[in-house]
C-alpha cells in the first residue's frame, strides 16, 4: 500500500461511484515491482459529459478541488491525451486523470484491467504489460530513469507473469525499441 493512501482518496470514490477506471503510473509500478514513493495517483477514466454529476459526487467540494465541468468537458471531448486533475484539499495529494479517449493502448488495457483489493473494495489496476509501455513513452519523452528503474523493478518481480509476445508486439507499434533497450 502507498504510504499516504492516494488509493484510499481517489480510487476508491471512483470505484463506489461505478465509474470505470484503471490506476497506473506509479501506483501501479509499485503493485507490480518494488515500493517506493509518490505524491500523486494516475488513473485512466472513461468519462461521458453525462457522467459529471456521478464525478462530483464521488469528489465533493467541501474534500476536493475538480476544474469546473466546462475544463472537464473539453478534456472528455479530445480524441488523444484528454486529462485533468483532482485535488485533495487536506493532504494536498492530487490525482492526475487521463481520459481514455481513441488512445490505442488506453483501449487495449483497459477491458485488461486487474481488480486488487483494497479497504474492503476491489480496485482496478492497470495490466501490467500496459504499465511498462507507458513507461517507456514516459521515458522517450521526459527522459526520467524513474521509468526504466521502475520496469527493471516490475521485470525483476512480475517478470514472470508478462505476456512476452503482447509486449514485443507493442513495442513495435509504439516505437519505443530504443527506450526498450535501455532497460537491460
Amino acid at each position: 500500500m502507498l504510504a499516504a493512501d492516494l488509493i484510499g482518496l481517489f480510487a476508491v470514490p471512483l470505484e463506489k461511484a461505478g465509474l470505470p477506471y484503471m490506476i497506473t503510473g506509479a501506483a501501479a509500478a509499485i503493485l507490480y515491482g518494488q515500493p517506493r514513493t509518490t505524491n500523486d495517483l494516475n488513473v485512466v477514466i472513461e468519462l461521458k459529459e453525462t457522467d459529471l454529476p456521478r464525478l462530483r459526487a464521488a469528489f465533493p467540494e467541501a474534500d476536493y478541488y475538480l476544474p469546473p465541468d466546462e475544463i472537464i468537458a473539453v478534456e472528455i471531448r479530445r480524441a488523444l491525451r484528454g486529462h485533468f486533475n483532482a485535488l485533495h484539499h487536506e493532504s494536498g495529494f492530487k490525482a492526475n486523470l487521463y481520459l481514455i479517449g481513441e488512445d490505442a493502448l488506453h483501449q487495449w488495457g483497459f477491458p485488461r484491467r486487474r481488480s486488487v483489493p483494497h479497504g474492503g473494495l476491489a480496485v482496478s489496476f492497470a495490466p501490467l504489460e500496459y504499465v511498462i509501455l507507458r513507461k517507456l513513452e514516459y521515458f522517450r519523452e521526459g527522459g526520467s530513469t524513474k521509468h526504466l528503474t521502475d520496469i527493471r523493478a516490475m521485470l525483476d518481480i512480475s517478470g514472470d507473469t508478462i505476456d512476452r509476445a503482447v509486449l514485443a508486439e507493442w513495442i513495435a507499434r509504439l516505437g519505443v525499441q530504443v527506450e526498450w533497450s535501455r532497460v537491460g
